[in-house]
């Protein structure tokens, strides 16, 4: 954990608290599509990491303050596309790795099983550090990426500087995801029963695309997107693994599928809702169309210097894209609360 700062006590920031609760609400409104760069990668990189062959892109000064950004289901690389040069420009070193079962990601091994457990994502992400030689980085992602980045910070703070996480504390456990839900939000997760049956595999096998071009809509609902940016990401989804590693993730929080032994302990804790002490700022559009929890319900996760966003103007659950500044200024912030 680093070290506190000498200029005052660290501030909590809530958004919607009560003021005697949480004495500071914030909200940010999203950058117009006029002051947005051109999105745009270099070359895509490969390094062995763990059991992959991680297909990523890394812009910005090599020694510069480095930060990893992690993407969700069923995104990749490119929701970050105008975050990562605002970054760069700012003089951090940006890495950004297709996760399992996306892009250009391969396993090195024909016999490794294509899990999706939250454990084996943080450990992927681990591995992908040590990889590149980065002791210690600001992490920061949304949906998968978010719970990866908070377990990351919860269970390794020594290698995070800080964390940005959109939609807040998303450690679960299988035992947790066995409690029912009230009706409605049931009807939310409608797409995880699915995939619950053999049904769903098939059916998500034969429609990839149109399944998650479906539920961009669904996430985002007030997000213009055009075909030309979707098919850039779409491409993703073609990794031979990618239907086995989302099918496995989803069955897995749902306590249908096993995990690997090896992360057994791991999940252990995870189970134990681990806090997080390092500085930390959440996000939430204003138009999440996706399940996600209520900021007051995990805003007793975060031990240490903390403050929640509220980000306006009809932005849905993939934030880095629809509102990359508010994003980047939230990175930046992150590191001085």
């Amino acid at each position: 954990m680093p070290a506190a700062r000498d200029d005052g006590p660290s501030r909590r920031q809530v958004l919607g608290a009560t003021p005697l609760a949480f004495p500071v609400a914030s909200s940010v409104r999203h950058a117009p599509a006029a002051r947005r760069v051109p999105a745009a990668f270099g070359a895509i990189r490969q390094v062995e990491a763990g059991p992959l062959d991680v297909a990523y892109v890394e812009m910005g000064p090599s020694e510069g303050p480095a930060v990893l950004l992690l993407h969700g289901w069923p995104y990749d690389i490119h929701a970050f596309a105008e975050v990562a040069p605002r970054l760069a420009a700012a003089g951090h070193r940006v890495v950004i790795p297709y996760l399992r079962g996306y892009g250009p990601t391969r396993f090195r091994s024909s016999r490794t099983p294509r899990n999706g457990q939250q454990a084996a994502l943080s450990m992927d992400a681990i591995a992908f550090l040590d990889a590149l030689q980065i002791q210690r980085a600001i992490v920061a992602g949304f949906d998968w990426g978010a719970r990866t980045a908070d377990i990351l910070a919860a269970i390794w703070p020594e290698r995070c500087k800080a964390l940005v996480s959109v939609s807040g504390y998303l450690i679960g456990s299988q035992q947790a995801s066995r409690a029912p839900l009230p009706p409605s939000a049931e009807l939310q997760w409608w797409y995880q029963f699915y995939f619950a049956t053999e049904r769903g595999r098939a059916g998500y096998a034969a429609n990839t695309e149109a399944f998650n071009r479906l539920i961009w809509t669904l996430a985002s609902p007030k997000w213009a997107f055009d075909d030309a940016t979707f098919a850039r990401t779409a491409k993703s989804f073609a990794n031979p693994d990618h239907v086995d590693i989302v099918i496995h993730n989803y069955r897995w929080r749902l306590g249908l599928a096993d995990g690997e032994s090896k992360y057994d302990a791991l999940e252990a804790q995870l189970a134990a809702s681990p806090p997080i002490t390092i500085p930390a700022i959440t996000l939430e559009g204003d138009a999440n169309g996706a399940p996600h929890p209520m900021p007051l319900a995990y805003a007793g996760k975060f031990d240490g210097p903390y403050a929640h966003r509220l980000v306006t103007g009809g932005v849905g659950h993939n934030l880095p894209q629809e509102a990359p500044m508010a994003f980047v200024q939230a990175i930046l912030d992150v590191a001085r609360l």
